[in-house]
C-alpha cells in the first residue's frame, strides 16, 4: 500500500475534518439521573394493528445511525422484523445476559427491553458534548461494553473539537455514577475478562487508554503503527478494539497490513502482519483466540484492496473473504459458525443491510435490514437459532458502492 502518497494529503485534510467538529465543554460533575421511555419515540415501527413479538434467540440487534433506531433481524427470515426508536444518530451496542440492550446515541444511552421491544429509559450524559446533531463527528456516546457481571456499562463519549471520557452507568441504578478522562473520538469501549480493567480505543489521539474502575485511574498506551503524522486528518488511525481471550491482550488492526498486539500492563506495544490491505474497522475474538476484523474498503483503490472480512487464526493463517460496499462491525453467532456483519458507515458510500458470512466455507449472503447500521449484537440464545440462510434460496448479491471516505 502507497502510504507515501496518503501522507502527503493529510495536512489539507486535517483542516476539512477538524472545520466539521463543533466545540465541546468541560466534564460536568453532577449526577445526571435516568429519563424514562414513554410516549412516541419508544414506539416499535410496526404495521398498524400488529402487535411486537418477542424476538427468537438468535436474533440480531442493529443501531440505525441515519434513523435514531435500533432494528430487529432475523437472520433465518433474512428480514428486519421491527425497530424502536431510540435517540438520536444512536452508535454502539451492548446486550445484556438478560436481554436488555444499550445503546449509546448523541443523547445519552438508551436501555431496550427486547423482550417487549420498548424503550424503557434514556440515560443522560454527564459530559457536555454540545447541541445534539447527526453526522460523523457528532458529540455523545460513541463504543460502550458492560462489565462481566452485568451491573456496570461502561460508554465512551465523544466531545467535538476535544478529549473525551468514559462515562460509568450503574445498570441497577441507570444513573451515571462516574466520569474519567479518556482519548479523543472513543470510538470503541472494551473490558478485561476479570472485570478489572477497561480499555476506550481513542480514533483521534492514536492510543488506549487502560482505565481502573474501582480507582478511577487511566494510563495511556500510543498504537501508531505509522506514526502520528497528519493528526487529526490522518487515515491510519486506531478504530477497533478486540481483547484476546488467551492472554488479554488488545488487538488492533491497522489498514489489512499490521497488527498492532499490545500489552494492557506493560503498555508494550507488538506489530505482526496481516493480508487484506485496506482500511480495517470492526473486530471481535471468538473464544478460541480467532479474529475477525471487517473493513470500509480501500484508502486508495488504485493501491489497495476492496473490502473484506479478515478471519485470522491464532497461528497467524489469514482467511480473507471478499465482501460488496463498505462494513463497519462485525458479530459472531453463538456457535461461531456465522459472522454477522453491517453495512453502515459514518460517511457516503454506506448500504442498508448486513453480510451473513459462513465461517467455514466463506459464503456470503446480504441481506437488507436497518439503516446505515453500524453497531450490532446477538440477542442471547441457544446457537442454533443463528444459522445463515441458505445461499441457494437468498438473493443475489448486488454490486457494492465505493467508499467516501
Amino acid at each position: 500500500m502507497r502510504r507515501g502518497t496518503v501522507l502527503a494529503a493529510l495536512a489539507a485534510t486535517a483542516a476539512v475534518l477538524t472545520g466539521c467538529a463543533a466545540p465541546g465543554g468541560p466534564v460536568d460533575a453532577a449526577p445526571a439521573p435516568a429519563s424514562p421511555g414513554t410516549g412516541p419515540a419508544n414506539a416499535e415501527r410496526t404495521p398498524a394493528g400488529v402487535a411486537p413479538s418477542p424476538p427468537r434467540p438468535g436474533t440480531l440487534l442493529v443501531t440505525d445511525f441515519g434513523a435514531d433506531t435500533v432494528t430487529f433481524v432475523d437472520p433465518a427470515r433474512r428480514a428486519g422484523t421491527g425497530s424502536v426508536r431510540v435517540g438520536t444518530a444512536p452508535y454502539g451496542i451492548a446486550v445484556g445476559a438478560d436481554g436488555t440492550a444499550w445503546v449509546a446515541t448523541a443523547e445519552g444511552v438508551a436501555v431496550v427491553d427486547t423482550a417487549a421491544r420498548t424503550r424503557t429509559a434514556l440515560i443522560p450524559y454527564r459530559t457536555r458534548t454540545g447541541p445534539v446533531t447527526t453526522g460523523e463527528y457528532r458529540g455523545g456516546g460513541m463504543g460502550l461494553a458492560l462489565s462481566p457481571d452485568g451491573s456496570r456499562l461502561y460508554v465512551g463519549v465523544n466531545v467535538p473539537g476535544g478529549d473525551g471520557a468514559l462515562e460509568v452507568v450503574d445498570t441497577t441504578r441507570r444513573a451515571v455514577v462516574a466520569t474519567v478522562p479518556a482519548g479523543r473520538r472513543p470510538f470503541d469501549v472494551d473490558v478485561s475478562r476479570d472485570g478489572r480493567q477497561v480499555y476506550v480505543t481513542g480514533h483521534d489521539s492514536f492510543d488506549v487508554t487502560v482505565v481502573d474502575p474501582a480507582r478511577r485511574t487511566t494510563r495511556r498506551i500510543e498504537v501508531a503503527p505509522y506514526g502520528t503524522e497528519g493528526g487529526l486528518g490522518s487515515w491510519l488511525k486506531p478504530h477497533y478494539t478486540a481483547v484476546r481471550p488467551s492472554d488479554g491482550a488488545l488487538l488492533l488492526p491497522f489498514e489489512g497490513e499490521r497488527l498492532a498486539v499490545v500489552d494492557p500492563d506493560t503498555g508494550r506495544v507488538r506489530i505482526e502482519r496481516m493480508t487484506a490491505h485496506t482500511h480495517q474497522h470492526g473486530v471481535t475474538a471468538a473464544a478460541d483466540g480467532t479474529l475477525y476484523a471487517v473493513d470500509t474498503g480501500p484508502i486508495d483503490p488504485a493501491e489497495d484492496a476492496g473490502p473484506s472480512l479478515t478471519i485470522r487464526r491464532p497461528s497467524g493463517a489469514e482467511r480473507v473473504i471478499p465482501l460488496d460496499g463498505p462494513h463497519e462491525d462485525v458479530a459472531l453467532s453463538a456457535d461461531g459458525r456465522t459472522a454477522y456483519v453491517s453495512g453502515g458507515f459514518t460517511r457516503d458510500g454506506y448500504w442498508n443491510g448486513l453480510s451473513v458470512v459462513d465461517t467455514r466455507t466463506g459464503t456470503v449472503t446480504r441481506l437488507t435490514a436497518g439503516h446505515r447500521p453500524l453497531g450490532i449484537a446477538v440477542l442471547p440464545g441457544p446457537a442454533d437459532a443463528t444459522a445463515p440462510p441458505s445461499p441457494a434460496s437468498a438473493p443475489p448479491s448486488p454490486a457494492g458502492p465505493r467508499p467516501n471516505r
